[in-house]
C-alpha cells in the first residue's frame, strides 16, 4: 500500500476505536478480541521499507521504541477504563478522562519521536505507527480481558454503574 493510504488506515482506525471506547460499551471477551491487532501487526510487518536501509540501526531504535510507547499507552488505556457490571451479569466498560491523558502524552510522545527520528535524517514510513497501533490495541484488550475474567473475576464490583445515585422519574404517556 501506498504511504498515504496507509496512513488514512492508521487515522481511520485509531478514530473509529477511540470513539467507540468513550461510549459505554459491553465487554465480551468471548469474541476474538485479537484479531484486529494481529491483522494490522502484519499489515505493518509486511512492509519491506520497515526499517531505513541507510540507517538500519536508529530506524530500529525508534521502531522500538514507537512498539514501547504504543504498549505503554495501551496498558494506560486499560487500567483508567472503568469497568461495571449490569444486573444481568454483562461487564460493561467506557474510557475515564485518565483514558483522554494518556492518549494525548502517547500520541505527544509519537510526535517527539517522529521529530528525532527526522531531526536524524531517518526515513519513517507509515508501518511503525501501524504496530503501535496495533500493539496499544493489542494490550488494552488484553488487560480488559485479564480484568473482568483474570484471576480474580469476583474483582469487579456486581453493582450496576451509578449505583446509589437517584433515577430520573418518568413520566408515563397518557
Amino acid at each position: 500500500m501506498s504511504g498515504l493510504v496507509d496512513a488514512l488506515a492508521i487515522v481511520a482506525v485509531a478514530v473509529v476505536v477511540i470513539v467507540r471506547q468513550f461510549r459505554a460499551c459491553r465487554i465480551d471477551t468471548d469474541r476474538r478480541w485479537w484479531v484486529l491487532p494481529v491483522i494490522l501487526g502484519i499489515v505493518a510487518l509486511r512492509d519491506p521499507g520497515i526499517l531505513d536501509s541507510h540507517h538500519p540501526t536508529a530506524s530500529a531504535v525508534l521502531l522500538g521504541t514507537e512498539l514501547l510507547i504504543g504498549l505503554a499507552t495501551g496498558a494506560g488505556w486499560a487500567w483508567t477504563t472503568r469497568t461495571w457490571v449490569e444486573a444481568d451479569g454483562a461487564v460493561w466498560g467506557r474510557s475515564s478522562r485518565a483514558s483522554v491523558a494518556v492518549w494525548i502524552t502517547g500520541m505527544g510522545l509519537r510526535a517527539g519521536l517522529f521529530a528525532v527520528g527526522a531531526a536524524l535524517g531517518v526515513h519513517q514510513g507509515t508501518p511503525a505507527p501501524l504496530l503501535a497501533l496495533a500493539g496499544t490495541l493489542l494490550v488494552r484488550s488484553g488487560i480488559l480481558a485479564w480484568r473482568v475474567h483474570g484471576p480474580h473475576p469476583d474483582a469487579v464490583p456486581n453493582t450496576t454503574y451509578g449505583d446509589g445515585m437517584p433515577r430520573p422519574l418518568w413520566k408515563e404517556p397518557v
